[in-house]
């Protein structure tokens, strides 16, 4: 004879409350993932680029890590000098299309890619765009542009920010860290790590910042 007792009414009831329980939980958790990637996956359209001009399509080849931003938002008007000492700030460059790139001497990436960057400025180099490379080296103005000779980047403009605040109101996380600023001081974009800046792909992403404002 089975003397094993069967669960009372009350106890039925309470586990079909759990499992209903369980399974609305389930539910609303994949519901929730569901609806926060479809949010994540739509374009801020409003403010992204205009289709004549700067597009996630540009981000391809050499400038593949080139994160192009859904919505622009002017950056921080950075601080720092010239060469001889001259204090500057971007806002300085309004009106122009800008590649801000930070860098320092004992960074070798940099070393790399400091001719490209150079190579860029000579192509493209005008009224209209820049390249503004800020060295935040402590070591001081001479290591910097020596730095910029022994590269082969001597065409460049030498800025330097040698406090590395610019780093905190770049939010950048490393070097090198390259920013492409519109003409009205947004950031269309950044390419964090080194890059081939003189490659087809990033020519043509300058020029593409260039046709916004013509």
């Amino acid at each position: 004879m089975n003397t094993q007792k069967k669960p009372g009414a009350w106890t039925q009831i309470a586990a079909g409350f759990a499992v209903i329980a369980a399974i609305t939980g389930i539910y609303l958790f994949q519901a929730d993932g569901r609806k926060a990637g479809t949010a994540d996956a739509l374009p801020a359209a409003s403010t992204a680029a205009p289709a004549a001009g700067v597009t996630r399509e540009l981000a391809a080849g050499a400038m593949a890590a080139f994160l192009v931003r859904p919505e622009r938002k002017p950056v921080v008007d950075l601080s720092f000098q010239d060469g001889e000492g001259k204090p500057l700030k971007i806002s300085d460059w309004k009106g122009r299309v800008v590649l801000v790139n930070l860098w320092a001497t004992w960074c070798a990436p940099c070393r790399k890619e400091m001719p490209d960057l150079a190579r860029l400025q000579t192509e493209l180099g005008s009224k209209d765009f820049e390249v503004v490379a800020i060295s935040v080296d402590r070591k001081g103005v001479e290591a910097s542009s020596a730095f910029l000779s022994e590269t082969g980047a001597g065409n460049l403009k030498l800025y330097v920010e040698p406090t590395t605040a610019i780093l905190n109101d770049l939010q950048a996380i490393g070097l090198p860290a390259t920013v492409l600023l519109d003409r009205q001081g947004n950031e269309i974009g950044r390419l964090l790590g080194p890059a081939d800046w003189g490659s087809p792909e990033a020519v043509a992403l300058i020029k593409a910042a260039l046709a916004e404002g013509a």
